[in-house]
């Protein structure tokens, strides 16, 4: 089940990061999306730690697994792109990062409705 809550946060990242591009393709992704999106900017510019970290080192213990400290993305992703390790200023820009793209994808859903309107 440990597993499960890995690949269930690792696509909430992805539907976080890059979600507003669905939105092109479906305005009401949009719905879905921002909510997320706003989540994933406030843990990162927060400094939190997402609630699934907890619930999968929970599950990796009642199944007599080692847990780890520190967050998902410092625990899977930044071994991988930032191999020092999760500082706060790396937090910053991932969580500016998610927003920047996302702008990107809600401007480009902006100027699309506004064409159709006119």
């Amino acid at each position: 089940m440990a597993d499960g809550v890995v690949a269930i946060h690792a696509m909430f990242i992805v539907f976080a990061v890059l979600g507003g591009f669905l939105a092109l393709w479906r305005s009401w992704v949009a719905l879905l999306h921002l909510p997320a999106m706003a989540w994933a900017a406030y843990v990162e510019f927060s400094g939190r730690i997402c609630p699934l970290t907890p619930l999968e080192n929970e599950l990796r213990a009642l199944a007599s697994e080692r847990g780890y400290s520190g967050g998902f993305i410092e625990h899977y992703l930044l071994p991988v792109m930032y191999p020092a390790g999760l500082t706060r200023d790396v937090q910053l820009v991932l969580g500016a990062a998610v927003v920047a793209i996302n702008l990107m994808a809600y401007g480009l859903l902006a100027r699309r409705l506004a064409a159709r309107r006119s």
